[in-house]
């Protein structure tokens, strides 16, 4: 009963929200243009940038709006639906984008009107493309990688070396556990960082094999491959925060950060964010420790999102000049150092060492799997997933039990996993 009346209030707040700003609140003036993002955080950064993009282009300003990520989707869609809404928006990635793309409520983007799209790999314009004729929507802005992060000063006072293989991995939480850390600073209570979880861990026990076969049909998520690896996070939780089934997002971060626990499972989008809460951490990211020594240890990879013009907009010619800029290799050098975020345009530097070893994981990748394959339908594979590995976690359900939910609800709307 909360949950339903938490999720009415917050729709209600959305859709408030949305009706405030198609009141006027987000109206440009003569010369500006609109910019809406779920991302608090970055406006100055993008105060910065879009700085820039004025200077490249004068008479032109950009105006930045942010809303709540968990209601930005319901603003978004109910404005442009309105046939209101901002000149440019943040749209997120594979789903996310679909659902207003397809609805037409974005402009179409090709290589004639916006040949920056070229600066950009296949695999980064396909995050941001209707999957049923492939046609691209945005501009994508960042991809991000999953992975482990460690706090190299509480291996250092633990005597602890930083582990490669599954086994070594385990010893490590152990050893690190016995001197009074918390070895992995995950909690489970916020649902969307057990998919994170599980994708790191999992991983290097699927390998590209297992994706190419999900794809194709020749397995689903009920495959012994996939329950054999899920089964692994059992392992695991000896070495979780004492209550990690109370543990939320903020929490973990806070456990990690402040030097309690060694390592946390996360995204190299944490990277800024953790700098500001401590400035002084001294961490680093590795990948996840490989099932046997010799074995690839594959990050999980994906793409954020991208910038979209709005098919309603009044000022397009401007719309597309900022998007186009967001597509340039000074853009992405600056994005990259200003976000701490890797920017998926060709030959941008990244100054930062730890981005850079970042980019050098993603050399031995693989796909962040529900994100990029099964966030286009409801229920999606992420929601699924988050759900089932809570209750694993908790005790309540087994590996096979999951697999099954997972492929049983992803059957509803994917034909290779419906039985003749």
């Amino acid at each position: 009963m909360f949950m339903a009346s938490f999720h009415r209030l917050a729709r209600k707040a959305a859709l408030a929200a949305c009706f405030s700003v198609v009141a006027g609140t987000g109206v440009a003036q003569a010369g500006d243009i609109t910019f809406w993002t779920w991302r608090q955080e970055d406006r100055a950064a993008y105060t910065e940038l879009f700085r820039d993009f004025t200077r490249a282009n004068p008479g032109i300003n950009v105006k930045f709006e942010a809303f709540p990520a968990e209601t930005y989707n319901t603003i978004l869609s109910t404005a442009l639906a309105g046939g209101r809404g901002a000149d440019v928006v943040q749209a997120r990635a594979y789903g996310g984008l679909e659902q207003v793309a397809k609805a037409g409520y974005l402009v179409p983007l090709d290589i004639k009107t916006v040949p920056e799209l070229g600066n950009l790999p296949v695999e980064a314009l396909a995050a941001e493309s209707l999957r049923a004729d492939r046609q691209v929507y945005a501009m994508p802005y960042a991809s991000q990688t999953l992975g482990v992060f460690i706090n190299k000063a509480v291996f250092s006072a633990a005597g602890v070396s930083v582990p490669e293989t599954w086994e070594q991995f385990l010893a490590a939480c152990k050893a690190l556990k016995d001197k009074g850390y918390i070895p992995i600073a995950n909690g489970t209570a916020t649902a969307w960082m057990d998919e994170v979880f599980t994708g790191i861990f999992t991983n290097p026990f699927l390998g590209p094999e297992f994706v190419a076969d999900i794809q194709a049909g020749r397995a689903t998520f009920e495959d012994k491959r996939y329950t054999t690896a899920l089964s692994r996070l059992l392992e695991l939780r000896d070495y979780f925060p004492p209550g990690y089934t109370g543990i939320d997002y903020a929490t973990g971060q806070q456990l990690f950060v402040t030097g309690r626990a060694a390592m946390f499972a996360g995204g190299s989008f944490e990277i800024s964010n953790f700098r500001k809460q401590n400035p002084k951490l001294d961490m680093g990211f590795i990948a996840p420790p490989a099932p046997t020594a010799g074995a690839a240890r594959y990050v999980a990879k994906f793409f954020d999102g991208g910038y979209a013009v709005n098919a309603k907009s009044p000022n397009q010619a401007d719309a597309i000049k900022l998007v186009r800029f967001t597509g340039t290799k000074e853009y992405g050098d600056r994005f990259a150092a200003l976000l701490g975020n890797i920017s998926p345009i060709k030959g941008v530097v990244l100054a930062d060492p730890l981005l850079a070893e970042v980019a050098k994981l993603n050399e031995v990748s693989m796909p962040y799997i529900m994100a990029v394959y099964f966030r286009f339908d409801s229920p999606t594979g992420s929601e699924l997933l988050s759900n089932g590995v809570q209750k694993m976690l908790g005790g309540s359900a087994t590996p096979e039990q999951v697999g099954a939910e997972v492929t049983q609800g992803i059957a509803r709307n994917y034909p290779p996993f419906q039985k003749k």
